[in-house]
């Protein structure tokens, strides 16, 4: 299975580690959605930008992990997403993002950290 990951979890990234056992298989931009900025992490909720993302594939361990790390508590949902690799699960983050900041590259490594 495939998973896209658009923020913390892509390389160099502060959680970078649970991807330890992905096989990266390339970069790709989702249109259709749009990238936040919720603190040490982000969000994507449907919009009409463009984030930018890593695809990986994964096993069922890594994917449990995850959903552990992102769905506790209702704050994300995975979706099926089309990439050139094959369809990915993306993370689409389920709460409100009124007072967010927007990045509107969709990409999180343009993010602005707020000290």
């Amino acid at each position: 299975m495939r998973i896209i990951v658009y923020g913390s979890l892509r390389r160099k990234q502060g959680n970078s580690h649970w991807m330890t056992n992905a096989q990266w298989l390339g970069d790709y931009q989702v249109e259709g959605y749009e990238l936040y900025n919720l603190g040490h992490y982000p969000g994507v909720i449907p919009g009409e930008g463009k984030i930018e993302g890593e695809v990986y594939r994964i096993d069922a361990m890594t994917l449990g992990e995850l959903d552990a790390l992102r769905t506790k508590g209702g704050e994300y949902k995975r979706q099926l997403v089309p990439t050139p690799y094959g369809s990915a699960w993306m993370y689409i983050y389920q709460r409100s993002v009124a007072g967010r900041q927007h990045i509107p590259s969709g990409n999180w490594l343009d993010r602005v950290d707020h000290a």
